[in-house]
């Protein structure tokens, strides 16, 4: 075995970005320069998209003028639509919807290949394959999407053809804007080594939904909200959190191959949900949570003395998104919608300063062996 070999790249740096800065170590994420709890309570999503693409804070002409691009960007081609209903309807995962109707977005392109154009096109999209595969889901057909609201909002409508509340908005917008990047993950390595190849955009997020799909990146949010059902269900949190343990399963939603700390997106997430549900029926929810939260700390600690476990994005992520009314069944894609973001942005920043993403892998195979005929073997 190589003396250099770094499993699954751990440690290599292979980029420079400008995007984002994770200081696993204190817990700090900084995105697009700002620190996460600068941005993410204040900025709409296309605020944090244009920082992204343009490295600054638009204007207030810029940014009607961005909006109204991704607005006029969001139908999606008849054939995607289609072939999105009929994976709902043979109840196929979401996600390999997202994956089947992202890959058209190419089809309703305006002219050639642009990596800006479709960097647009797949932000602008995804909501509207994610909830066009909800509706067919639930039985109901897709609700066009809407040129006067913004990103999150629409996204919203989309889901239930209910125009939502401000709460509901900033509520969702702050969660976009949490998760829109966060460093070299698997699924945006995955987008900038496709683009390295001079492939199209789309194709790099497409590949980017692929690896987002499994259940080690972006499968988690959902098994956290049916383990806090189960809190609020449960006479003592800590016997939930040992039975758990008990049975060699992981505490969803605690740990994080990055952060020595808490996580600070949970700790951003946090604040938006106790925002959100505050003086709401709800509220018990997010209390419960609260609690089972201090209590896994605690039992973690005892279980595992040798390895910090704190709270991930993923904790809050359930609770926040449970609570403006995106189906559990739409948290990953709901973080495709997020990430897609910051993978656009990695695919312009790659092909900015170009070099194929090649590495090596040590070979541990034998060499001397002997071809032996068909017949003799």
């Amino acid at each position: 075995m190589a003396d250099d070999l770094h499993r699954g790249l751990e440690g290599i740096t292979v980029a420079e970005t400008r995007l984002s800065s994770i200081d696993g170590e204190n817990g700090v994420l900084v995105v697009g320069g700002f620190p996460l709890d600068e941005l993410a309570p204040n900025a709409t999503f296309e605020e944090t998209l244009f920082v992204l693409y343009e490295d600054r804070l638009p204007t207030e002409s810029e940014l009607a003028d961005f909006q109204s691009e991704l607005a006029d960007s969001r139908r999606v081609h008849p054939d995607a639509i289609d072939t999105v209903v009929d994976a709902a309807e043979r109840g196929l995962p979401a996600m390999d919807a997202v994956r089947m109707g992202i890959a058209a977005a190419s089809l309703t392109r305006d002219g050639e290949e642009d990596p800006h154009t479709d960097a647009k096109l797949a932000v602008a999209q995804l909501p509207t394959v994610a909830a066009a595969y909800w509706r067919a889901r639930e039985g109901d057909d897709p609700v066009e999407p809407r040129e006067d609201l913004g990103h999150a909002a629409n996204y919203l409508y989309m889901l239930d053809g209910e125009t939502p509340s401000e709460e509901r908005v900033r509520g969702l917008e702050t969660y976009l804007n949490s998760v829109v990047d966060h460093g070299l993950n698997a699924s945006t390595f995955t987008a900038r080594t496709i683009v390295s190849t001079e492939s199209d955009v789309i194709s790099a997020v497409t590949g980017a939904v692929g690896a987002l799909k499994g259940p080690l990146h972006g499968g988690a949010p959902g098994p956290v909200l049916d383990m806090l059902r189960d809190a609020q269900a449960a006479d003592d949190p800590a016997d939930l959190v040992q039975e758990i343990l008990d049975s060699g399963e992981r505490v969803m939603g605690f740990g994080h191959r990055v952060y020595d700390v808490r996580d600070p997106r949970a700790a951003v997430l946090q604040s938006a949900a106790e925002e959100f549900y505050a003086g709401r029926e709800e509220r018990a929810f997010f209390e419960a949570a609260r609690e089972f939260e201090d209590v896994a700390v605690d039992v973690l600690a005892e279980h595992r003395p040798d390895l910090r476990l704190e709270t991930n994005v993923e904790f809050y992520t359930a609770v926040l998104l449970n609570g403006v009314g995106v189906p559990k069944e739409l948290f990953t894609p709901t973080f495709a919608v997020a990430r897609t973001g910051g993978w656009t942005a990695h695919c312009l920043e790659q092909l900015e300063n170009n070099r194929l993403i090649r590495p090596r892998a040590a070979y541990v195979g034998e060499n001397d062996r002997e071809w032996t005929p068909l017949a003799d073997r």
